[in-house]
């Protein structure tokens, strides 16, 4: 039987085929000869009392030169593909959630949608670390200033962020003393309006913020050590920072253990938990990354791992 797997997707022609984590995927599908199309978010809609999405049939390439051959996309019940992939990057915001309504009605048509919509919806990829408050630093999430000042005299340097952010996009350090603290608060809160959250800033990100892969729950055995650009407060390769390949610790999988029954239990079936030092903190459920990275370093092969694992799903679902 030939599966069909359409991704929900930025355009393809816009992607960095080198590290793209959507394109290791449709690689190693296309090795299973299952038929794959992509879609935009833009294609989505509901009408006549089904999903329908415009998919375009379409052939990768490891090239990172010519990486792709799409056919003009056709309307079809989205309900009808075996696999759904929702790989759209973020911003996290309305259009990303109404995306997710149309997915959901998808995936009771019988798709397997990856991640489950009603679960992307749910776990936001800061607050969702509230849910394992054995895992993480010391940390708040509020909307009040006078919040974050009375948490900053605590710890004495803190890491803010916003809680729909991505790539290090939004995140400040703060001393205790600094004297942009009030114009950094007024812009992270929106003078009070928008919730956010501060961390207890951890020294060993200098050592490597960690992106540890989970499928199904469970943890890749090496982790993408990203590593800080000289000068720079993040370690986030959007922000210029380099990698490197390393073991799970004792410790990182004592974490991946506290997460991934919940994850496995939500259906977020490919996820990327971020570990500095000892501690949780984030869980990217949206469109997680580091596979290709990790693929090179350790020959590895991580997107057929996945796929492998949703196949598995779907023989479960029929049997």
């Amino acid at each position: 039987m030939i599966l069909q797997l359409g991704v929900v997707m930025d355009p393809i022609e816009h992607i960095n085929p080198v590290k793209d984590s959507t394109l290791a995927m449709l690689l190693a599908a296309q090795k299973r000869d299952w038929r794959l199309f992509t879609i935009g978010i833009d294609d989505l809609s509901w009408r006549d009392g089904r999903v329908m999405a415009r998919c375009a049939p379409v052939e990768a390439r490891d090239d990172p030169k010519d990486w792709f051959t799409r056919q003009p996309a056709e309307e079809r019940p989205l309900g009808e593909l075996d696999i759904v992939l929702m790989r759209k990057d973020p911003p996290f915001d309305m259009e990303y959630i109404y995306a997710t309504y149309l997915l959901e009605l998808a995936e009771a048509e019988g798709a397997l949608v990856v991640n489950r919509p009603a679960s992307l919806r749910d776990a936001n990829e800061k607050a969702f670390t509230l849910h394992f408050p054995q895992c993480i630093p010391e940390t708040l999430v509020s909307r009040s200033p006078e919040d974050y000042r009375r948490f900053l005299e605590e710890q004495e340097t803190l890491i803010v962020k916003p809680l729909d952010g991505m790539g290090g996009a939004s995140i400040f350090r703060i001393a205790r003393g600094d004297p942009n603290t009030n114009v950094i608060l007024e812009t992270l809160l929106a003078h009070g309006s928008r919730t956010a959250m501060a961390q207890r800033f951890l020294p060993e990100y200098i050592e490597g913020d960690k992106r540890i892969l989970l499928i199904d729950g469970e943890p890749v055995d090496y982790a993408l050590a990203r590593l800080p650009a000289a000068g720079e407060g993040r370690a986030n390769l959007a922000a210029g920072g380099s990698y490197k390949g390393v073991p799970l610790t004792d410790r990182d999988r004592w974490i991946c253990e506290q997460v991934g029954p919940e994850l496995k239990k939500r259906g977020l079936i490919f996820t990327g938990i971020d570990v500095i030092g000892d501690y949780l903190t984030e869980i990217n459920v949206t469109s997680p990354t580091c596979i290709r990275e990790l693929d090179r370093i350790f020959d590895l092969d991580i997107a057929g791992q996945l796929m492998d694992c949703l196949a598995d799903k779907l023989n479960a679902k029929t049997s």
